[in-house]
């Protein structure tokens, strides 16, 4: 089974967390959308198509995959996939639902909730695919080949990852975990709950007095981490390889990606990768990207004291989020200084910083912009990035020269838009 995964129009509502990476690559529950896809379809090759700026980036980091290929996208039968689709898993079946079958009745359209989730094409109707005829090809095949219903969920804003982030790590455990390998835990390890929604990879080190709450979800602790004393994880939640937890309190509906550094408390968040929140501090109903570093004090707010829906704002405009909690979208590289506070419904870009000031930071900040008590500023791109490459060394990764690519084009669009701070009107409780 061949799968391409493609990027709509609608990857731009997923701003700033699609600035630098394919919308398959965000996570939810215990991997990303695009580890799902690939699991839903039992892929055995996976390609995309994404924007132009992000193919030499998806090329260098994964040579094996074809990326933007028109040659090989229309020699083969293929199912093109949205990005943002999140697929169903029935909770409790172990193998995805049957997929081999697709191409038997001919080419069709898979939707959820009336937008198109996966075209099932052959080669004649793959001739005209390309990134920039993409939309259109698919929106006239959707009107004149069979449709069915297919369940799951279309990503439209970040909040939505946020939202499904529990059920999924519920589903993903069922479907995922091995039952011969689930409860085993090393002496010392405190497991309140039933044990058999425990996780702990071998590898995994754990220090005596740590908790494991699995009565409301399971709790799942991936290879190489490390788990200090004085932890307590409330399930559902999941913790990537080679992160390190430092005395924190993870509440439910958290996931965090790999090689992050966490302290403090964060309830039902999404932690992309490589971040560090080492100290006291509450992150709550956010999702953060890469290389993110929330310094000593940063706390989001999530909820408004009147319990009103939140609005958030992208490109200076307000957006409705129907969400009573919701706390901070953070970009990639961005960084916050001591005790800095975030308004619930805050949207931060790559690379940007935010100094204390004694007052809420401003609910939105762009890109390559610096924040503090001098107001708002644009940042220095050479620093900024030369600072961004010695961090990700210090993780054994490199800033290629593909990435930098992206990064620079991201500074680009960000001098094109006029600097101006939205004022703090959300009425907060960070809780």
């Amino acid at each position: 089974m061949r799968i391409c995964i493609y990027e709509d129009r609608r990857t731009a509502d997923l701003e700033p967390l699609t600035l630098t990476r394919p919308a398959s690559d965000l996570l939810c529950g215990l991997d990303s959308l695009g580890d799902k896809h690939a699991r839903y379809f039992a892929a055995e090759v996976v390609g995309y198509l994404c924007r132009s700026r992000l193919a030499a980036h998806l090329r260098e980091r994964d040579s094996q995959s074809p990326v933007n290929d028109p040659a090989w996208l229309r020699s083969a039968p293929t199912v093109l996939v949205n990005a943002r689709w999140l697929p169903p898993t029935p909770a409790g079946l172990r193998l995805a639902p049957a997929t081999r079958r697709l191409f038997a009745s001919g080419p069709s359209i898979g939707t959820c909730a009336g937008k198109l989730a996966f075209a099932v094409l052959d080669t004649r109707r793959l001739q005209a695919i390309a990134p920039n005829t993409l939309d259109d090809c698919l929106n006239d095949l959707a009107q004149s080949l069979p449709t069915r219903d297919v369940g799951g969920h279309l990503i439209g804003r970040p909040w939505d990852l946020i939202e499904h982030n529990s059920a999924q790590i519920e589903r993903d455990f069922a479907t995922t975990c091995n039952p011969t390998d689930v409860g085993h835990h090393p002496t010392g390890f405190a497991v309140v709950g039933p044990a058999d929604r425990l996780y702990v990879h071998a590898s995994a080190k754990i220090d005596p007095m740590v908790v494991a709450d699995t009565s409301k979800g399971p709790v799942w602790i991936g290879p190489n981490t490390v788990v200090a004393a004085f932890t307590r994880l409330e399930g559902p939640c999941a913790i990537g390889a080679g992160t390190h937890l430092l005395g924190a309190k993870l509440r439910a509906g958290t996931t965090l990606g790999p090689q992050c550094r966490i302290g403090g408390e964060v309830e039902c968040s999404i932690v992309q990768g490589f971040t560090n929140k080492y100290h006291d501090g509450f992150l709550g109903h956010s999702y953060v990207g890469e290389w993110v570093n929330l310094a000593a004090g940063t706390i989001t707010g999530d909820l408004r004291f009147d319990y009103r829906p939140i609005s958030m704002r992208h490109d200076d405009t307000p957006v409705p989020t129907g969400r009573m909690k919701l706390g901070s979208i953070i970009g990639d590289h961005s960084r916050t200084g001591l005790s800095v506070l975030l308004d619930c419904g805050t949207t931060i870009g790559a690379f940007a910083s935010l100094l204390p000031t004694g007052q809420m930071a401003p609910r939105e900040v762009p890109s390559f912009a610096r924040v503090g008590p001098g107001g708002l500023v644009r940042s220095d791109v050479d620093a900024v990035l030369q600072g961004s490459a010695i961090a990700m060394r210090r993780r054994g990764r490199e800033l290629t020269p593909a990435l930098e690519l992206v990064y620079r084009s991201i500074a680009g669009k960000s001098e094109t838009r006029p600097l101006s701070i939205v004022p703090t009107v959300e009425m907060r409780k960070s809780a």
